[in-house]
This record gives C-alpha cells, structure tokens and sequence, in this order.
C-alpha cells in the first residue's frame, strides 16, 4: 500500500485556503464588467431555457460541461436581475465566482 501521507497534508492545505477564502469573501464582491450584447443575450437564454428530463450518470467531463452550462445560466440571472444595456453592450455587476467560471472555461 502505498503512502497517504500527501493527502493529510492536502487536507491542510485545503483548511488554510478555506481559510484564505473566509478572510477575502467579505473583501470582494461583485465587479462591473461588460459584455458584448450577443454574449450576454446567450447568457440569458441559458437562464430561460427549460431542461427537461433527470441527470443520470455522468461522466466526469458531461459533469464539467454541465457545470460550466450552469455557471452561464447563473450569469444570465445576473443580466435579467441587473444587466444595463449600452449600445452593443451590456454592463452588469458579476459575482467574482461567475467571473472566475468563465475565465477557466476560456482557458
């Protein structure tokens, strides 16, 4: 069997980062970005659109891509909710963690 002993030391690590994360949450909020007005209406859309049927199981990459559908639905909620529209623009306040999902998903 091979050594553990990483895992506990990942397990600290994590402590401290959640730690990092409770000091900064009250620090950050939301940050006003701009989008192109055709991204932000796709935004929306994911928000409006009805998904029917249950999840099954899924792989780990179905799970991501899920995910990642979810995060652009949760910025299409923060358009309807707060979104301004600027000629071809649209300016809204995101949630830094919405902001964070789409530049991973860019990468």
């Amino acid at each position: 069997m091979k050594d553990r002993g990483q895992y506990v030391r990942y397990q600290e690590d994590r402590t401290v980062l959640a730690a990092i994360g409770a000091h900064l949450d009250p620090q950050i909020s939301r940050v006003s970005v701009r989008l192109p007005r055709s991204l932000a209406e796709s935004a929306v859309d994911a928000w409006d659109r009805e998904e029917s049927g249950g999840i099954g199981e899924e792989s780990r990459e179905e799970y991501e891509l899920r995910d990642d559908a979810a995060e652009l639905a949760l910025i299409g909620l923060a358009i309807t909710s707060r979104g301004v529209r600027e000629g071809e623009e649209v300016v809204v306040e995101l949630d830094i963690v919405q902001i964070a999902a789409a530049l991973r998903a860019a990468r």
